[in-house]
C-alpha cells in the first residue's frame, strides 16, 4: 500500500478533487455549541472513553454475566449487557458518520498512510499503534479521554483539565524537537 498517488512525489501529494478545509475557527465555534448541547440535553460533557469501556464490559459479559456485572472495572459500565443503554456508543456512532460524511464530501477519504518522507510505511504504522495504545491506556488509568478533559473539563475551568491540558502543551512542544525529522 503507497502512501501516495502513483507518480507524485511525497511531498506533493494531492488527492483529485479534494475540497479545502473549513476554517478552524468555525469549527471550534460549532463544536463548543455542540459541548454547551451535550451538557444541556444529557448533563455531562463529551468523552469517549465511555463508550469503549461499555462495549468492553459488554464483551466481557458474553463470557461472564457475573464477572462482569461484579468486576471494578466492568461493573460501572455493565448496564445488564447492554452496551447500547450509553449514550457515550451513539456518541462514537455518530462521531464515526460525521467523519465519514465530511470525508466524503470533502473528497478525503481512501486508504493512505500520512507520514514524512524519512520514514516508512511499516515504521508510520507501528508509531501510530504504539501511541494509540499508550494514549488509551492513559486515558483509562485517568478515567477519561482527551476530549473529557480539554473540552468538558476545560469548559468549566476544571483546575485538573487545565493543568492536563497545560501539561499536554509543554510536553508536546519538548518532544516536537526530537520527531520533527519524521515529518520534514
Amino acid at each position: 500500500m503507497s502512501h501516495t498517488l502513483a507518480g507524485s512525489p511525497p511531498h506533493t501529494r494531492q488527492r483529485a478533487r479534494t475540497q479545502p478545509f473549513w476554517n478552524p475557527y468555525a469549527v471550534g465555534f460549532l463544536l463548543g455549541l455542540v459541548l454547551l448541547a451535550t451538557f444541556m440535553i444529557t448533563g455531562r460533557g463529551l468523552g469517549a472513553t465511555g463508550a469503549f469501556s461499555s462495549v468492553a464490559a459488554w464483551m466481557a459479559g458474553i463470557f461472564s454475566p457475573e464477572h462482569a456485572a461484579t468486576n471494578a472495572v466492568h461493573g460501572r459500565y455493565w448496564n445488564e449487557g447492554a452496551p447500547l443503554l450509553s449514550w457515550t456508543v451513539f456518541l462514537l456512532i455518530g462521531a464515526f458518520i460525521g467523519a465519514l460524511v465530511s470525508g466524503l464530501l470533502g473528497g478525503r477519504v481512501g486508504l493512505t498512510i500520512e507520514r514524512g518522507p524519512k520514514i516508512s510505511d511499516r515504521a508510520r504504522l507501528i508509531l501510530a499503534f504504539s501511541g494509540g495504545f499508550i494514549a488509551a491506556f492513559g486515558a483509562k488509568i485517568a478515567k477519561g479521554c482527551t476530549s473529557g478533559q480539554a473540552l468538558s473539563g476545560g469548559s468549566i475551568l476544571n483546575a485538573g483539565s487545565l493543568v492536563f491540558m497545560g501539561s499536554v502543551f509543554l510536553a508536546a512542544y519538548f518532544l516536537a524537537y526530537f520527531v520533527r525529522k519524521e515529518w520534514i
